[in-house]
């Protein structure tokens, strides 16, 4: 008897010292060494090593940066590690940090902009 597998849609890996610019869509998980400028997504992960860099807007699942990210981030989850530097305007739903990480611009969940809350902020003076 024949079974169904899942299919995948592979990995998509941009190696250093290439650069991609434009519109740019992977249907699945795809690892950056080079540089992606342009608009960019993905259904899937999306993998910033080290020495990549996307500079632009990344529509994705989950995305995990080691490298540097520059622009408009839309996804379900982000990732910092240690060497990875984001800068720009995130709206996500989850977001780790690790140490030595770095966040530079702001974050607003899925959920608040849904709910239309994502600009209605309290000044922490009167927040106390």
């Amino acid at each position: 008897m024949l079974s169904k597998k899942n299919k995948s849609s592979g990995l998509t890996y941009i190696a250093d010292g290439t650069q991609i610019t434009g519109d740019t869509e992977f249907s699945g998980d795809a690892l950056v060494g080079g540089n992606l400028n342009g608009a960019i997504s993905s259904k899937s992960t999306v993998t910033i090593e080290k020495s990549g860099t996307i500079e632009g807007e990344l529509n994705c699942k989950e995305v995990s940066i080691s490298g540097t990210f520059k622009g408009k981030l839309s996804c379900d989850r982000l990732v910092i590690t240690s060497t990875g530097l984001f800068d720009g305007e995130a709206r996500s739903d989850s977001i780790e940090i690790f140490e030595g990480g770095q966040f530079i611009g702001s974050r607003f969940s899925n959920q608040a902009i849904e709910n239309n809350d994502a600009y209605n902020v309290t000044p922490i003076e009167k927040a106390q």
